[in-house]
């Protein structure tokens, strides 16, 4: 029996085991509390049950030890912590006993494009400097370096994705638009990349199905300024966009992290992921990912 491990059973874990979850027999979630431990332990997650444990990032459970020891893959989307990574902290000898008993195949962390931190608006591949602008991103940085450390070490292949700003069903602008939290935020020569979830999940199964190696952007291809979701998502709900709300006056009340993003600009390329994983993008820009998720918000259930 084949087995999964996803630290941090979140959006784009959920989705990827709901597309292609029967890739492995059993699959194990892990969530910092019971009581999302229990809502996760009611839903089904395309026909899937994912046994959900609860991992706090500073102790394992027996259980969860046993489960990473008879681990064939591992899926990383828990981010780190000022000290560190909590998955290696507190299991990193259960892992590398798997691998040393020939059990564990891939491992494939969720990492983001925020590592390459400022370029100015260039391109980058994977082949760019790392400037991390930040704590958060520098943790980032060291995380991949981590991961992949532990992969030279055990021979376990490590494939790092470093994913654009994600967006999806419930989870975009159409909602942002709805909930009154749209910002048409104007800050002149800013561009950010997005990836539908969809596109997250396709990366990550071929990052299994290929055992790779290394790092791939995950990204869409036209890279645009920060408002342009936001105009047409009130294009598809027929309603006025939010104004123009220049940076310089945003930046005075966005939250920290929401402002930390202008710090940096970049476009990402993807010309590895297509080439060396197959990914075809289904939704190469915004514009296909928003269209698709406004139609399944009107089409009949079934």
């Amino acid at each position: 029996m084949t087995t999964l491990i996803c630290f941090g059973f979140g959006y784009s874990a959920q989705h990827w085991v709901a597309a292609h979850g029967r890739r492995f027999d059993r699959i194990v979630g892990t969530t910092r509390t019971a009581e999302n431990a229990a809502d996760h332990a009611a839903r089904h997650y395309g026909g899937r049950e994912v046994e959900v444990l609860v991992f706090d990032g500073t102790t394992a459970s027996a259980e969860l030890t046993a489960a990473v020891r008879e681990a064939d893959a591992i899926l990383i989307s828990a981010p780190p912590t000022e000290t560190g990574d909590p998955v290696l902290a507190v299991l990193g000898d259960a892992i590398a006993a798997a691998a040393q008993a020939g059990m564990l195949k891939s491992i494939v962390l969720l990492s983001t494009l925020g590592v390459y931190g400022d370029h100015g608006g260039a391109w980058v591949d994977e082949t760019a400097e790392l400037r991390p602008v930040g704590a958060r991103n520098k943790a980032r940085v060291e995380q991949e370096a981590a991961w992949m450390a532990l992969g030279a070490r055990t021979g376990v292949p490590v494939a790092s994705l470093r994913l654009a700003g994600i967006y999806g069903p419930g989870q975009d602008a159409i909602v942002n638009m709805e909930k009154g939290r749209a910002w048409r935020i104007v800050k002149p020569g800013q561009v950010f990349n997005r990836i539908h979830v969809v596109d997250v999940a396709q990366a990550i199964d071929a990052a299994f199905d290929k055992r790779a190696r290394g790092a791939f952007n995950v990204a869409d291809d036209e890279p645009t300024p920060p408002g342009d979701p936001v105009v047409f998502a009130a294009e598809l709900l027929g309603r006025e966009p939010p104004p123009e709300w220049p940076f310089e006056e945003a930046v005075k009340h966005l939250p920290p992290m929401a402002a930390s993003f202008y710090a940096e600009c970049k476009r990402a390329k993807t010309d590895k992921l297509k080439r060396e994983l197959g990914v075809t993008l289904r939704y190469p820009t915004f514009r296909e990912g928003l269209r698709a998720d406004f139609a399944a918000r009107h089409s009949p259930v079934h």
